[in-house]
């Protein structure tokens, strides 16, 4: 009787960590890259911070021009001032003026 001896393979031991590697690579790769990743993290971050800071620019413009409005109120500034205020901010004179600009 004759037997057939097969030669076993190195192959066959090598598919399932193949597999496994291919797995974990992939969603590690999206665990860092992906769109809620870590890398995303540090940018929304950042993202944040600058945020922050253009919030602290635009309020202090803000309580500025809030200022500026509350000096305009009734009862509260004399018609010559406004009158100069008027003139410098829409750069209007009379033909007759003579205009010193202090910056």
């Amino acid at each position: 009787m004759w037997t057939r001896q097969h030669k076993q393979r190195n192959t066959g031991r090598l598919i399932v960590p193949a597999i496994t590697i291919v797995f974990l690579s992939y969603f590690g790769f999206h665990a860092y890259h992906g769109e809620y990743g870590i890398y995303s993290k540090y940018q929304l971050e950042g993202h944040i911070v600058e945020l922050g800071e253009k919030l602290k620019t635009t309020t202090a413009q803000r309580v500025a021009l809030e200022r500026r409005v509350q000096m305009l109120r009734e009862g509260t500034i004399e018609k010559d001032m406004l009158d100069e205020f008027a003139r410098r901010e829409l750069d209007y004179s009379r033909p007759n003026e003579l205009i010193v600009t202090l910056q």
